[in-house]
C-alpha cells in the first residue's frame, strides 16, 4: 500500500513549489523594476555630471561631496525607517517612499548651485532610506530560507542593471534632449528618470501583499503551506535564540557583517559615481560612454544571479561571499595597473563589477539565517546604514584623488584593497558563525 505520510509530504511540497512559483512571478519582476528605478535615481548623477558639473561650475571634490551627502541622509534615517516599516507594513511604507523620492529626484533638475545641490542630494537619501532594507525584510516574510539567495539575487539584479540599462538611456537623454523646452540635457535626465518612481510607487498598493496569509491571488491551501513554511523557518531560528532589536544589533556576527558590507560598499560607491568619467577619458562620445559603461554592469547582472543560484543549490554561503570579493579586488588591480589601455580597463572593471555584485545577494542571506522578526528589520537596516557610511566619504575622496593626481588609478588600487580585505574578513565571520552554531545544544 502507498505510504500515506510520504504522499502527504509530496503533496505539500508540490503546493509549496506552486506557491513560491506564483509569488516569484508576481513579486520579483516588480521588485526588480523598483530596484532598477531606485538605483538609477541614486547614481544617475554620475552620468549627469558629464555636463552638469560644467554647467554649475562644480569641481571634482564638490561633485563628490554632493554624491556622498545622499548617504548622510540615507544612513541617518535608515534604522528608524525600517523599524517603522515593521509596524505599518511594507506595502504602504515602500509605496509612499517611492512617491516621495521620485519628487525629490525630479527636484534635481532645478538646482542652481552648491547649496541646492547638496540639499537635494541629502533629501534624496532620506527619502530612499527605508527602501532596500524594507524589501529585504519583505522578501524574508515571503520566501523560505532554502530559496532566499536566488530570490534576493533576482531582486538585486536591478542594482547592476541600473547602470547597464540606465547608462545608455541617461547618455541618450543628455545628448538628445538638451535644449528642449529651455532645459539642458542634465535637467531632463532628472525629470524623466524621477517620474517612474512616482508611478511605480502608486502601483505598490495594488501589487504588494504584506504576507502570504493575506494573498488573495494564491489558493487557500497555497497560502497556508507557504505561510507555515516561512513561519517554521522563523521558529527554527528563534529556537536557537530569539533576538530582540538590541540583541540583534549587538550580536558579534552582525558586527562582523557590518565590516564586510562596509568594505564591499566602499568599492561600489568608490566606482559607480565615477565610472562614466573614467570611460569619458577614453575620448569617446557622450552616447558611447553610456554603452561602454553598460558592459561591466551587464556582465554583473547575469553572473550574480547564476552565482546565487549556485549558492542555493550547494547550501554554502561564506565561500560564495569571499570568492567574488577576491575577484573584485583582482579586477580593480587590473583596471588600475593598465588604466591607459581602454580595453584592459574595461575588462578589469567588468571583473570588479561581477565580483562586487555577486557578493551582495548571498551576503544578505547571512543575517536572516540567525535573526528573526524585529531583530531582522533592525539588523538589516543597521548593516545597510553602517556600510553606507562609506558612501558619505568615498566619493569625495575619489574626487580629491582625481583632482590631485589627474587620474583614477590610485583610487582603484584603494578599492582593490577593500575588496581583498572583505574576502579575508568573511572567513573570520565563517569561523565565528560555526563556533556559535556548535555551542547550541542539540
Amino acid at each position: 500500500m502507498p505510504d500515506v505520510e510520504t504522499e502527504d509530504r509530496a503533496g505539500q511540497a508540490r503546493l509549496l513549489d506552486a506557491a513560491i512559483r506564483k509569488a516569484s512571478w508576481r513579486l520579483l519582476p516588480f521588485f526588480c523594476i523598483l530596484y532598477l528605478i531606485n538605483y538609477i535615481d541614486r547614481v544617475n548623477i554620475g552620468f549627469g555630471a558629464l555636463t552638469m558639473n560644467r554647467a554649475l561650475g562644480l569641481s571634482p571634490v564638490e561633485y563628490g561631496v554632493g554624491a556622498g551627502l545622499f548617504f548622510a541622509g540615507y544612513v541617518a534615517f535608515q534604522v528608524p525607517s525600517n523599524l517603522l516599516l515593521h509596524e505599518v507594513g511594507a506595502r504602504r511604507w515602500i509605496g509612499w517612499s517611492m512617491v516621495v523620492w521620485g519628487v525629490v529626484s525630479m527636484a534635481m533638475s532645478v538646482i542652481q548651485g552648491i547649496p541646492s545641490y547638496y540639499s537635494v542630494r541629502f533629501l534624496l537619501g532620506v527619502a530612499e532610506a527605508g527602501f532596500f532594507p524594507g524589501v529585504v525584510y519583505y522578501l524574508v516574510q515571503w520566501f523560505p530560507d532554502a530559496n532566499r539567495a536566488r530570490i534576493i539575487s533576482i531582486f538585486m539584479v536591478g542594482q547592476p542593471a541600473s547602470s547597464a540599462i540606465g547608462g545608455p538611456i541617461s547618455t541618450y537623454i543628455l545628448a538628445h534632449a538638451d535644449g528642449a523646452l529651455g532645459l539642458q540635457g542634465w535637467q531632463w535626465l532628472f525629470v524623466l528618470e524621477g517620474l517612474p518612481a512616482i508611478l511605480f510607487g502608486l502601483c505598490c498598493f495594488w501589487v504588494m501583499t504584506d504576507r502570504p496569509a493575506l494573498a488573495g491571488w494564491l489558493h487557500a491551501d497555497e497560502r497556508t503551506v507557504l505561510q507555515r513554511t516561512v513561519d517554521r523557518d522563523r521558529e527554527r531560528a528563534e529556537g536557537v535564540r530569539k533576538y530582540g532589536v538590541l540583541d540583534g544589533l549587538a550580536n558579534i556576527r552582525v558586527v562582523l557583517l557590518c565590516l564586510v558590507f562596509y568594505l564591499v560598499v566602499t568599492s561600489i560607491y568608490g566606482s559607480v559615481f565615477w565610472v562614466p568619467q573614467i570611460v569619458n577619458t577614453f575620448g569617446v562620445s557622450t552616447v558611447a560612454v553610456g554603452f561602454i559603461v553598460a558592459i561591466p554592469y551587464l556582465a554583473a547582472s547575469i553572473i550574480s544571479v547564476l552565482w546565487s543560484f549556485h549558492s542555493d543549490r550547494t547550501g554554502e554561503r561564506f565561500w560564495h561571499v569571499a570568492i567574488p570579493a577576491f575577484t573584485s579586488g583582482v579586477g580593480f588591480l587590473i583596471a588600475a595597473t593598465w588604466s591607459g589601455h581602454p580595453v584592459v580597463t574595461v575588462i578589469g572593471l567588468s571583473a570588479a563589477c561581477v565580483g562586487m555584485y555577486s557578493v551582495l545577494p548571498v551576503f544578505w542571506t547571512l543575517p536572516t539565517s540567525f535573526l528573526t522578526g524585529r531583530a531582522v528589520a533592525g539588523a538589516v537596516a543597521f548593516i545597510t546604514s553602517f556600510g553606507n557610511l562609506s558612501g558619505i566619504f568615498t566619493p569625495p575622496v575619489v574626487g580629491w584623488i582625481r583632482q590631485t593626481t589627474g587620474g583614477f588609478s590610485a583610487a582603484m588600487y584603494g578599492m582593490a584593497c577593500t575588496c581583498l580585505a572583505a574576502g579575508l574578513l568573511t572567513f573570520v565571520c565563517r569561523s565565528v558563525h560555526r563556533g556559535r552554531a556548535a555551542s547550541v545544544p542539540a
